[in-house]
């Protein structure tokens, strides 16, 4: 038997969010498929894009929610269920604005920090106890009010930033589904703080 692995990113569905920052866990999970070569396919019982792959005897499903944000979990929730994954091989990568941008985190459960897709998630998985990656887009201030502020876009010199960040997010992934949590945590940090 297959350890079925599910990895969730966030974000909203439909064009004119594709660019925003409060997508980037749906970045991680597209950068993931084509780093892995597999495909996405429309799973309307699940209101979710899915993409599956095999890798080193793990059965891995990457996953877009399409409800939109708020409902995120709903998704999660149904997945988890059917494929019967456990909540220890279950991860959802979301955008964070209280972390300054060019900073990855990986957590094995906590909190949902005001993120409203990761309460979605933890209201229908009745648990926080999941990995729950987060990449920092930061804040323009200190206002709590930052609708316009998640669903902007970045611009050239974020933009440049966020694809380092994004490529050591999906290394963060590889680690976790190959040598644990413990070992994935070890990348989190500022990527600019990482250089040499």
């Amino acid at each position: 038997m297959e350890d079925v692995f599910l990895i969730v990113g966030l974000g909203n569905p439909g064009a004119q969010y594709a660019g925003t920052r409060h997508n980037a866990g749906f970045w991680l999970v597209e950068k993931l498929a084509a780093k892995w070569r597999c495909d996405w396919a429309n799973e309307k019982k699940f209101r979710a894009r899915i993409a599956k792959t095999a890798r080193d005897g793990k059965r891995i499903f990457l996953c877009q929610p399409q409800t939109f944000m708020n409902l995120s979990g709903e998704t999660v929730g149904a997945l988890k269920d059917f494929y019967q994954v456990p909540l220890g091989r279950l991860m959802v990568t979301a955008d964070d604005a209280d972390l300054p941008i060019g900073t990855l985190r990986l957590r094995a459960g906590g909190s949902s920090g005001g993120h409203h897709g990761l309460e979605s998630v933890e209201q229908h998985l009745a648990s926080r106890e999941f990995a729950r990656q987060k990449i920092g887009i930061g804040r323009k201030d200190d206002s709590r009010e930052i609708t316009g502020h998640v669903l902007g876009r970045f611009d050239a010199a974020e933009n440049e930033l966020i694809k380092t960040v994004l490529d050591r997010a999906a290394v963060q992934v590889e680690t976790w589904l190959d040598a644990g949590i413990e070992n994935a945590m070890q990348l989190n940090g500022n990527v600019e703080d990482l250089k040499d």
